[in-house]
């Protein structure tokens, strides 16, 4: 994962996620006797795209769901289905390195998760699906590097909360061109919010999904941006989940509206919601779930370079304070004590460069009260304060702690401090909050500057704030971090003009972060 891109990964961006034409290129893979025992399968059977996800050195995650029907259940018969898949070191499939059969089931709405290993380290793939005598779209992965690489460079794209009815997927466009070796999405790919007209896309149904069909149906209709698409085929994606997927800020087993959800249905909730969630995202069979629980917090190495530690702030958290003196109760917690001990470790332990956190939801304070007292964010970890404090003292003892997060709908890039409380205290990382894809759509600028400028007093860490839509683009190398936030001036039109609203650069081994 060098900073050079070589010709014929410029030459597949330029292609972006095409199919290889069906007639064209059916050089079909499995022997014509197979051929003719085919069930065949309606067109638009692959149309949720391809996707790859969580690269290892040696191995990789490939991913599509059978969908022919895709906003109607999905369309596909209640039988196992035979998908053959096929991964190559090029584009045409001329050296083929990997293939073989995965079955798409019912029971996980004919997804398939094909767990690629025997690979090499730090380079591209190109991979396709065949079912019923369709062809997949093509996409192309990458793995990471060599587990003793101490080397090359690292780009990652930072993305989350891309709610469809606030507008069109625009920054993707600009991401691809720009070429990340994967993409990080810390949370909110889809909202399970009810059909409304009021902005330029309207929610698929008739109300808020609860069932497993209904999570399924609002999965593929984000699954139809073609901006969206295009990035899931054109790089491996990390991903891990915030509240949208399944209900606005809930906490463990505890919904927003408890008064209106009761325990038994909640259950029933997450269950689908974790289950779609699973059937729609590359991830390994580890994530599979079990009843309303899965597992998504793991770790990934890319070399010396970066360890990241992609964490679950919202399965074993307590219940959301709503007071200051709840948000300061010892016994809350985001993480649970086995997250907590898991992270721990591997930050202690880690010998990467680049300690990385990937955090749902924002860390550093923000103190809503101008002026004397503080009035905090409960749904960040501001509402869990001696568990953050707590952690934070422990980054302190940690080689190059970042964080990267989500959930505000806005760019907010701090210094991590050792305490909050002390405006003189050491700062012991930096977190860069990415603004939303599409959430809260174009936001007046000059009303959000009215309401937050007058803060910045009262958060003295903050360096950066601002309401546009976009994502974060950073360039990890052993010296530093450079961190681009990348904004776009409309997600109101299926087409935008991106722009670099601000630079910002992370020393190695000099805690913080600094405007260019």
């Amino acid at each position: 994962m060098t900073g050079a891109v070589s010709p014929d990964r410029r030459r597949f961006l330029a292609a972006g996620a095409a199919v290889l034409g069906a007639a064209a290129t059916a050089q079909l893979w499995l022997p014509a006797s197979a051929q003719a025992a085919e069930i065949p399968l309606p067109d638009g059977v692959f149309a949720l795209g391809v996707a790859s996800g969580d690269p290892l050195p040696d191995g990789i995650v490939l991913w599509t769901r059978l969908a022919p029907d895709p906003l109607n259940g999905g369309g596909m018969p209640d039988s196992v289905v035979p998908v053959e898949w096929e991964l190559a070191e090029d584009a045409r499939f001329k050296k083929v390195a990997r293939r073989g059969v995965a079955h798409a089931r019912s029971e996980y709405g004919h997804s398939v998760h094909v767990d690629v290993r025997g690979l090499r380290p730090g380079r591209d793939y190109w991979y396709r699906f065949r079912a019923g005598g369709r062809l997949s779209a093509t996409g192309r992965t990458r793995t990471a590097p060599h587990p003793t690489a101490s080397g090359g460079a690292l780009r990652v794209a930072l993305a989350s909360c891309q709610n469809w009815q606030h507008g069109y997927f625009t920054p993707y466009a600009d991401m691809l061109a720009q070429d990340p070796d994967f993409v990080l999405f810390v949370g909110d790919y889809i909202y399970e919010s009810v059909p409304s007209s009021a902005g330029p896309r309207r929610h698929e149904g008739t109300g808020e999904p609860y069932t497993l069909t209904q999570y399924r149906n609002r999965y593929a209709q984000y699954r139809g941006d073609p901006d969206l698409a295009a990035m899931h085929a054109n790089a491996p994606w990390v991903v891990t989940f915030d509240d949208h997927e399944v209900d606005n800020d809930w906490a463990g087993q505890v919904p927003q509206d408890p008064d209106k959800q009761t325990h038994d249905a909640f259950v029933a909730r997450l269950t689908a919601a974790f289950q779609a969630y699973y059937e729609h995202m590359p991830v390994r069979a580890g994530a599979v779930p079990s009843g309303p629980h899965i597992h998504m917090y793991r770790r990934l190495e890319f070399g010396r370079l970066m360890r990241l530690n992609v964490l679950d702030t919202r399965q074993f958290r307590s219940d959301q304070a709503t007071t200051q003196a709840g948000a300061e109760d010892p016994s809350a917690t985001m993480m649970g004590a086995e997250q907590k001990k898991w992270l721990l470790h591997g930050l202690h332990r880690s010998p990467a460069r680049w300690n990385v956190v990937a955090s749902q939801i924002m860390m550093a304070e923000t103190d809503l009260q101008i002026g004397e007292g503080k009035l905090w964010y409960y749904d960040a970890w501001d509402g869990y304060q001696a568990e953050r404090n707590a952690l934070l003292r422990e980054f302190g003892t940690v080689r190059n702690p970042v964080v990267l997060s989500g959930d505000r709908h806005l760019t907010m890039i701090s210094d991590l401090k050792e305490d909050f409380a002390d405006p003189s205290s050491k700062v012991v990382g930096a977190e860069f909050v990415g603004t939303s894809v599409s959430s809260n759509g174009d936001q007046d600028q000059a009303a959000f500057h009215a309401q937050w400028d007058p803060l910045m007093p009262d958060n003295p860490h903050w360096k950066v704030i601002d309401a546009h839509r976009g994502y974060h683009l950073f360039d990890i190398r052993r010296d530093g971090i450079d961190a681009t936030v990348r904004v776009v001036d409309t997600v109101l039109a299926p087409q935008a003009t991106a722009s670099t609203h601000a630079t910002l650069r992370v020393e190695s081994d000099d805690p913080g972060v600094r405007v260019v």
